[in-house]
């Protein structure tokens, strides 16, 4: 599949093809990013979508989670319900 081409203006403007916009649910005021890939290729996309890998790592990566003991953990409890009941 060949994309139409654009030129860069003396400005470092340019022009998204008409074909490109509606594909990409551009209108007058949209906001773009620029991407680059591990292999240093860049890509443009409408700003405020996610990609699939976005949201696997919103759904699916979670960070580590520190270990604690039983005993780390009734002292959080003593210490929540210590700074609840102050709050009364």
């Amino acid at each position: 599949m060949t994309l139409p081409r654009s030129r860069l203006t003396s400005q470092g403007q340019v022009s998204i093809p008409a074909e490109i916009r509606r594909k990409l649910g551009l209108y007058p005021g949209s906001v773009v990013e620029w991407d680059e890939d591990e292999n240093g290729r860049i890509s443009l996309r409408r700003a405020g979508r996610f990609t699939s890998e976005d949201v696997h790592h919103a759904l699916f990566v979670r960070p580590p989670v520190k270990p604690t003991t039983v005993a780390g953990m009734d002292d959080g409890i003593r210490r929540h319900i210590q700074s609840s009941r102050a709050r009364r």
